[in-house]
């Protein structure tokens, strides 16, 4: 009996793989079916977890914890404003809310992240000296000085130099890094068809 229930997540597993990418390939209706379940447990899972989060979060507002009050604040009022919106009787609730809380604090993050990464490579430069840390700071550098408002002559250079940087090194760099994502997410879909990768199972 404990044999056939560690059996059965992995032959479910298997079943629905296989079906799924055959149906994308030969039955599109049948593939669209089942990618429909699967976007709907992953609905029901990312439900659950909010339910969770606001329950331990609950818990720690009862010990005095300010950020819990915020967080629960927020997701309170994100909610009822999604509820309002779809049934009319606010414009647009979640779109304000995104526009003037989530998407400057996005910006301010990515803009503190670029200092971040131009101090580690000092850093870097000072604890181990090479030819890689060196590319890495002087790249940094004109990158940021391809971007900061100065002298037009000087700007036409260093944004000449930006561009040209950006399109043999930057881009050439993240299309490599993509394609080794997809082979990678290719790799462990064949791992978990065979049965030999079990992440549902941990």
């Amino acid at each position: 009996m404990n044999n056939f229930r560690s059996k059965l997540p992995l032959a479910l597993a298997i079943a629905f793989g296989i079906a799924t990418l055959l149906g994308l390939l030969m039955a599109p209706s049948i593939g669209s079916t089942l990618t429909g379940w699967a976007s709907l447990l992953a609905a029901v899972a990312l439900l659950v977890g909010i339910l969770n989060l606001l329950s331990i979060h609950s818990k720690r507002l009862g010990q005095g914890n300010i950020y819990s009050a915020v967080l629960i604040i927020g997701m309170v009022a994100v909610f009822a404003l999604g509820v309002t919106d779809s049934l009319g009787l606010t414009s647009k609730g979640v779109g304000t809310i995104f526009n003037l809380v989530q998407s400057p604090l996005e910006a301010a993050v990515a803009s503190l992240l670029a200092f971040f990464l131009l101090f580690s490579g000092f850093r870097m430069l000072q604890r181990r000296r090479s030819r890689w840390s060196l590319l890495f700071i002087v790249t940094a550098i004109v990158m940021f000085l391809a971007r900061t408002p100065m002298p037009e002559a000087a700007a036409n250079i260093f944004s000449n130099v930006g561009n040209i940087i950006s399109d043999l090194i930057i881009s050439p760099g993240v299309r490599g890094i993509l394609i080794g994502v997809s082979l990678g997410m290719i790799a462990v879909s064949i791992r978990i068809l065979a049965g030999s990768e079990r992440p549902y199972d941990k």
